[in-house]
């Protein structure tokens, strides 16, 4: 089959617009300058995605997506920004991708194996791991870090530059003012706080018992043992030598620019 019979005779594209083999683009889409889309992506009807963007390999992107629009930042002045997203991504129905700042680095970024649901809206300058789910109208403000296999409810919302670890999950409704380490389990409340670790999601994942001990451990001793946080870390640097997932959140406390979620 043509290039041109799995797009659709309605959808509008720039002629500066790059097109992989085998991309299906549906009716009265529109693909706008610097936009380059992977082979085997398919892209429903509907769709604006506007460049400078890059989408790689088998992504489907479902009807009224908006993709690659420019920052709503008041301090966005026009400059040239990128948006990235990486293969095997699901964006669903209205969600909004935004590209960066030039001031927050110039790049949105969207990694491998994503899961995108209806709604969900991802602004300027975040940077998104891989494998990760965003349920229906969740957002991320700007400047935000989401590492690999996190889970964001539905309704749950990331404050502006907040860093979330690896394999957190953040409850339905949820709103994250502060750094949430890898592993943790924040609340449905309205300014989450943290309640335990994703034990279900570590399961799910292969995690076998002596790692989800050292992660519960080094949870107690950062939540529940009562010691600052820099006392807690002392301890965190001990128990890192016989588990790289303390390390892991040893780590991130050591990049974590803004309060720790407590």
């Amino acid at each position: 089959m043509s290039v041109a019979a799995l797009i659709h005779p309605t959808a509008q594209i720039d002629a500066g617009a790059v097109i992989g083999a085998n991309v299906a683009i549906g009716a009265y889409s529109v693909i706008g300058a610097e936009v380059e889309i992977g082979e085997g992506t398919v892209v429903g009807p509907h769709v604006v995605i506007e460049g400078p963007t890059r989408i790689g390999r088998d992504n489907r992107i479902a009807q009224f997506a908006s993709i690659g629009g420019a920052a709503q930042d008041k301090k966005f002045a026009g400059e040239r920004t990128e948006l990235v997203i990486g293969d095997r991504n699901l964006i669903r129905e209205f969600v909004t991708i935004n590209r960066g700042t030039g001031e927050g680095g110039g790049i949105t970024r969207i990694g491998n194996d994503n899961w995108l649901l209806a709604y969900v809206h991802i602004a300027h300058d975040c940077q998104v791991g891989s494998h990760t789910v965003f349920s229906n109208y969740s957002a991320l403000a700007g400047h935000v870090e989401i590492g690999d296999w996190v889970i964001v409810s539905g309704y749950a919302g990331v404050h502006q530059f907040c860093k979330v670890g690896a394999h957190a999950f953040i409850g339905m409704g949820c709103l994250v003012g502060s750094d949430v380490p890898p592993f943790v389990t924040m609340a449905n409340e309205q300014h989450g706080r943290p309640r335990g670790i994703n034990t279900e999601g570590l399961k799910r994942r292969g995690f076998e018992a002596p790692r989800i001990s050292a992660i519960k451990r080094a949870y107690r001793t950062l939540y529940m043992a009562g010691l600052s946080q820099a006392e807690a870390r002392e301890q965190l640097a001990a128990q890192a030598q016989d588990s790289e997932d303390v390390r892991a959140m040893l780590d991130f406390l050591d990049r974590s620019e803004r309060a720790l979620a407590r």
